[in-house]
């Protein structure tokens, strides 16, 4: 064997290094002329001089300037010369007087530890603007090195996102416009200049933008929205600007912004220059736009409530996308697309219904569980149990995706059925009520009556009343709504003073909201047959539209 050796060889010392070593041995040698050169002395008062004299323990007098030394067998110690009898002591014990010149010392030591804490102060504030430099040198640095976004091109269409019917229809027109925006300008029609995707997470908010850019053909920017937020100001809003910037020069193109709550959060709550640098520059481009200039921006959210008012208004994001959490057709398509390349033997249809309140990515993630489980049990085709011997596991830690038991499901179902039904009955407009998803449409009237303030009350109150007739129970899904029924409440009384009386007190709330639900309960027994019809149309769809529930209750009435 060859005998490997290992030579070291020790690093050329820095000029940084050289001042710390330099600055150190001049902090000791201060250090250790003060510990030299110090007065370590004892003061004594004149009785302990005395009791010294009488026991005759003194060797030998020193006179230092003020002070009288005495030297013994146990140390030396001073006391003040006029405070003693001097005549007594010179006279019995050997006397030296001390030259001037040695007082000196002390001034020495003094300016010894002087000028090393200077050299050190010194030492430390070029250290501090070494270092000041140097993240100057880091920022400009990283201006300089900072690369453009680049174009992606996406593969994915449609084809490859299961359900979202409606979110397709609505991006139709949008893909049109990429792939001809020219007959568009011919007809002087100008299309939203931002498409703001909202809805939880997972529900494939990024896949769908992909699938917009795949469909049309068009180069793909992404960009999170987190990755603007910098720690130098004016980074953010410098990415931004060169982000569209490229995005202009290979029009028709898309920009996606991922999270863009991250960086469009309300101004002015909690402070950020750097953030509201950067929204204001995005506010700037966008404005910036020429008509029908090729480029849509696609922002997504999970938390449309924080963004600025400023991001939403006309001419920026003008149109909204909600995706929802897929219901019952969604998830069979979902799962029909994840399992198009496993060997399955499964029930996607029961699958789908002990999946309720599952996202795309949990789907995606559940499928994947499944095969793995059955490929660990020997067998190569998946079956339906696999997916329900994995179910747990995905749920483990994710409290957000709901499952509802078949009992649950039938709680639900009358619970939505209830809402449905009052919101019908009394012209609250929905687009959509399903197990897990209720959509009224939002009040946008300047001016509201307080019979429609109250309509709405008695849609968010008629679930909870429709499980207590038929269960003689309360449930915990009826809080979100009864809060929402509160609020709305408190409103009519309070901020609209839509009371009987000019003076209002919290008794009144009470009494309205009895009064609603008696009204309510009595109403959802004259409508019994069409809540049993619409309850069960939920357990089968797990959607209805208003429209679909007019039908039901016409064909009743």
């Amino acid at each position: 064997m060859k005998e490997t050796k290992l030579n070291f060889k020790p690093k050329a010392l820095n000029s940084k290094n050289v001042k710390i070593i330099i600055g150190l041995l001049v902090v000791f040698a201060g250090l250790l002329a003060f510990a030299i050169l110090r007065d370590t002395d004892t003061l004594i008062t004149h009785k302990q001089a005395n009791a010294l004299f009488t026991k005759e323990k003194i060797k030998k007098l020193i006179v230092d300037g003020d002070y009288i030394r005495l030297e013994t067998d146990d140390g030396r110690y001073k006391v003040y010369k006029e405070s003693i009898n001097k005549t007594a002591f010179f006279t019995k014990y050997p006397v030296v007087v001390k030259e001037q010149s040695t007082s000196m010392y002390d001034m020495l030591s003094l300016l010894i530890i002087l000028g090393a804490f200077w050299f050190l102060f010194r030492f430390m504030k070029q250290s501090r603007l070494q270092q000041l430099k140097q993240i100057r040198a880091a920022k400009v640095d990283n201006a300089e090195q900072y690369e453009p976004v680049q174009a992606l091109t996406s593969h994915v269409t449609f084809a490859d996102v299961a359900g979202i019917k409606d979110v397709k229809e609505e991006l139709e027109e949008i893909i049109d416009f990429l792939k001809e925006p020219q007959k568009y300008r011919d007809l002087d029609i100008r299309l939203p200049k931002g498409v703001l995707l909202v809805g939880p997470p997972g529900v494939g908010k990024t896949l769908i933008s992909k699938a917009v850019a795949g469909e049309a053909g068009v180069p793909f920017f992404y960009q999170s929205g987190a990755s603007f937020v910098h720690i130098y100001v004016g980074m953010g809003a410098k990415r931004v600007s060169e982000l569209f910037k490229k995005a202009k020069q290979t029009a028709p193109s898309i920009i996606f912004i991922d999270e863009i709550d991250a960086v469009g959060k309300s101004r002015g709550e909690f402070r950020n220059d750097e953030r509201e640098a950067t929204l204001n520059q995005l506010l700037t481009e966008m404005d910036g736009f020429e008509e029908s200039s090729g480029v849509i921006v696609i922002g997504a959210t999970n938390k449309i409530d924080v963004l600025d008012e400023a991001l939403l208004r006309a001419g920026r994001f003008d149109r909204r996308i909600h995706i929802s959490l897929p219901d019952l057709e969604d998830r069979i398509k979902t799962l029909e697309l994840y399992l198009a390349h496993k060997p399955h033997n499964v029930d996607i249809e029961e699958v789908a219904r002990i999946t309720v309140g599952f996202n795309s990515a949990a789907l995606d993630t559940l499928t994947n569980e499944a095969a793995i489980f059955a490929m660990r049990e020997g067998r190569t085709t998946v079956e339906t149990s696999d997916f329900e011997a994995v179910k747990e596991k995905v749920l483990t830690g994710k409290r957000k995706i709901l499952s509802f038991t078949e009992e649950e499901r039938r709680i639900q179902a009358l619970y939505q059925g209830a809402k449905a039904v009052i919101a019908t009955w009394l012209d609250v407009e929905f687009e959509k009520i399903g197990i897990v998803t209720t959509r009224l449409i939002a009040q946008e009237h300047e001016i509201l009556s307080r019979s429609k303030l109250l309509n709405r009350i008695k849609v968010y109150l008629s679930g909870s009343i429709a499980t207590q007739i038929h269960y003689n129970e309360q449930f915990t899904n009826a809080s979100a709504d009864i809060m929402q029924a509160k609020e709305l409440v408190r409103k009519v009384i309070y901020e609209y003073a839509m009371s009987e009386n000019f003076i209002v007190t919290p008794h009144q709330e009470e009494e309205l909201l009895k009064e609603t639900s008696s009204e309510v309960k009595a109403l959802l027994k004259t409508l019994e047959k069409p809540l049993n019809e619409v309850s069960s149309y939920l357990l089968m769809h797990e959607n209805i539209t208003q429209q679909e529930c007019q039908e039901i209750i016409k064909e009743i009435f």
